[in-house]
């Protein structure tokens, strides 16, 4: 089975992870995998740093607005989904950026 190449970024907020994912994205044929816990649901806007659709410049983002907050989350249903984005990410020939 041949490996497919999953970029990584992480770091706290506010400092850059979105604007760098964004130019490499654009750079590489990539799409953005949201990894924050908050950014999954959908209305908590405040305090998680969550782009705005205007700010993506027309980069998919993908686990971004997804869930209700009374549905729960936890790391067992982001590996399913992130897992899921990500090969769909890779056959269609992009790169997914982890974020």
């Amino acid at each position: 089975m041949e490996r497919k190449p999953m970029i990584v970024l992480t770091g706290p907020t506010a400092v850059g992870k979105t604007s760098l994912s964004i130019q490499l994205a654009k750079a590489i044929r990539g799409e953005i995998i949201s990894a924050d816990s908050m950014q999954v649901y959908k209305g908590m806007d405040i305090g998680s740093a969550k782009i705005k659709q205007t700010e993506m410049e027309n980069v998919p983002h993908h686990l971004i607005d997804i869930l209700n907050p009374d549905e729960e989350f936890n790391v067992a249903v982001f590996q399913k989904m992130a897992k899921e984005v990500a090969l769909d990410i890779i056959s269609r020939g992009k790169v997914p950026i982890l974020t």
